[in-house]
C-alpha cells in the first residue's frame, strides 16, 4: 500500500488538518513543509502529486505514537526503520492507538476482514522468523477502514 494512502486515512481518521500531520511530523525530528505535506495528501492523479518517501512515513508514524500517547523523554529515541512496510505501519498503528489482540481481532471484524490469531500474530514477528507473514494491501486497508470506524464512530 502506497505511504501516500496510509497519510490519507490517518489524516481523515483523526480530522485533523496539514499543519497538524506536520507538527506529528515534526514531534520525531524531522522538518517538513506545508506544502509537502499537501503534495502528498493529494490523490495519484491530481496535479502537483508526490509519492512519501520512506523517511516521511517512518517519522509520521513515530510522531503519530508520541501524539496519541506523549513521548518519554528518560528512554532513548528508537531508531527510524527504513524501509516502511506494511508491517512496519501495523505496528506502529498498534502502538499508537495501544491496541492489544483483542482490540485488533476487533478492528479487522469490523471491517468485515476478520483474521484468526495465528495470522495476526504472524504479521508481527520479526522477518525471518519461521511463521513471520508479510501484511497484504488489502488487510492494511481493512485494517484502516475498521479503525476509522473505530476512533471516528
Amino acid at each position: 500500500m502506497i505511504h501516500n494512502d496510509v497519510l490519507r486515512s490517518v489524516r481523515y481518521m483523526l480530522d485533523i488538518s496539514d499543519a497538524k500531520v506536520v507538527d506529528i511530523i515534526k514531534l520525531s525530528g524531522l522538518e517538513v513543509s506545508k506544502a509537502d505535506v499537501i503534495n502528498y495528501l493529494k490523490k495519484d492523479e491530481e496535479e502537483g502529486f508526490v509519492h512519501c518517501p520512506d523517511v516521511v512515513m517512518a517519522h509520521f508514524l513515530d510522531g503519530l505514537v508520541f501524539f496519541k500517547r506523549g513521548k518519554d523523554d528518560t528512554r532513548p529515541a528508537q531508531p527510524i526503520e527504513t524501509p516502511v512496510t506494511n508491517n512496519i505501519i501495523l505496528k506502529k498503528l498498534r502502538v499508537a492507538f495501544e491496541l492489544k489482540e483483542d482490540d485488533m481481532h476487533a478492528v479487522l471484524k469490523a471491517a468485515d476482514f476478520p483474521v484468526f490469531k495465528p495470522e495476526l500474530s504472524a504479521l508481527f514477528r520479526k522477518v525471518g522468523h519461521n511463521n513471520y507473514r508479510p501484511c497484504g494491501d488489502q488487510l492494511l486497508r481493512n485494517f484502516l477502514k475498521g479503525l476509522t470506524l473505530r476512533v471516528r464512530g
